[in-house]
């Protein structure tokens, strides 16, 4: 099984290194990862200007540009084999409901999806910046690929599947298991915070996300906040169908 890496937090990140040894045992791995952080980029594309794409010491390859612009230019052009399946991660912070809208993880993940490859992003849910445990996702991470590998993906049909994991920030052993759950939903984000900076000019920080609104059973919150990892399947077709006929009849009146 050949696998793509990639993240958002950078080739340098604790939590690619750790999801590198775990899979690298149980795969032939390949790392394109982005030459710093880019958190939150979503699933965007750098069409301004050229791509470069080097060789870190200790192997893995690193690209001046987005998460998405990573698997892209590695399924697209780097590789001379499709992968196997593209695996995002681990993500330093939690990538759960609305939060995946904007991850750079998730878009790692959603544009091997998108070209056609198996993906699977990860996130540490850490409730500070500390990540003390990426082992542990890097655990559950494998275990989900080992069942990939047995061809348990078999019935999510035609479709590449595409899996949102985020994972407790605890000691393996104290993880209760696994829930298959749903996306969740936050409260609308803070505001932004605004600063004065030395030469008097008004700056703005965008706010924190907001606490979680739909964090009932069932949910990705839920899940992780009851020491479960949750696995979320995802999709890309933003289609509202139940819209269709409505916004048809404004031109038929």
């Amino acid at each position: 099984m050949r696998i793509l890496l990639s993240n958002d937090d950078g080739y340098f990140a604790p939590g690619i290194e750790a999801l590198a040894r775990a899979l690298a045992e149980i795969a032939e791995i390949t790392v394109v990862a982005p030459e710093r952080e880019r958190s939150g980029a979503s699933n965007s594309l750098t069409l301004d200007r050229p791509l470069s794409l080097r060789r870190a010491a200790n192997g893995f390859y690193y690209v001046n540009g987005t998460p998405s612009d990573c698997v892209h230019l590695a399924v697209t052009g780097m590789l001379d084999h499709l992968p196997d399946m593209v695996v995002s991660g681990i993500n330093l912070g939690a990538n759960m409901g609305d939060d995946t809208i904007y991850s750079g993880t998730v878009a790692a993940a959603t544009e091997g999806h998108l070209l056609g490859v198996p993906a699977l992003a990860v996130s540490l849910a850490s409730r500070g910046r500390i990540g003390a445990h990426f082992e542990t996702a890097a655990r559950v991470a494998r275990q989900i690929v080992e069942r990939f590998q047995r061809g348990d993906s078999a019935n999510f049909g035609p479709e590449p599947l595409l899996l949102n994991l985020n994972v407790p920030d605890i000691p393996y052993e104290q993880l209760k298991g696994l829930r298959v759950t749903r996306l969740g939903k936050r409260h609308k984000a803070e505001s932004v915070v605004k600063q004065l900076t030395p030469r008097n000019e008004t700056v703005y920080w965008v706010g924190a996300a907001g606490a979680a609104q739909d964090a009932g059973e069932g949910t990705d919150f839920h899940a992780v906040a009851r020491d479960y990892a949750a696995l979320t399947p995802l999709q890309i077709d933003l289609t509202h169908t139940a819209r269709i006929a409505s916004v048809q009849g404004w031109f038929e009146t």
